[in-house]
């Protein structure tokens, strides 16, 4: 139950990402991109750059912030995976910039309070 729980709070916090970003005026290019055994949340386009961006949905602090969440490791993935995908992105789809960043949204603070936090370029 509690992987379900988890999978459903990640889908609500990439849809809350995904708002934000059409808000501050992105354009969402995928959702959800596979490679492999690697998901890249949201591929975004923020004007002349493009990003891949991972999501970090957390409920409550006791394991830390969702910024806490992203590891090397999961970085190192990450490049991966875009390299991928601008490998098979058509020409018109590229971009003169590209980086990686993450959308962090905690739950449930005290007083009910939901946190967004957007760090651009994380690696």
């Amino acid at each position: 139950a509690a992987v379900e729980g988890n999978t459903a709070r990640g889908a609500i916090g990439e849809r809350i990402a995904a708002l934000y970003l059409q808000l501050a005026g992105c354009t969402i290019l995928e959702r959800n991109l596979r490679f492999e055994h690697v998901e890249i949340d949201l591929v975004i386009r923020d004007g002349g750059c493009i990003a891949f961006v991972e999501v970090k949905t957390r409920r409550g602090s006791s394991f830390g912030g969702a910024c806490e969440a992203v590891r090397p490791d999961k970085i190192r993935i990450l490049r991966r995976a875009a390299r991928w995908y601008l490998y098979r992105a058509s020409p018109g789809a590229l971009a003169d910039e590209y980086r990686f960043d993450l959308v962090s949204v905690d739950c449930d603070l005290p007083g009910g309070t939901m946190e967004l936090r957007h760090l651009k370029g994380i690696a």
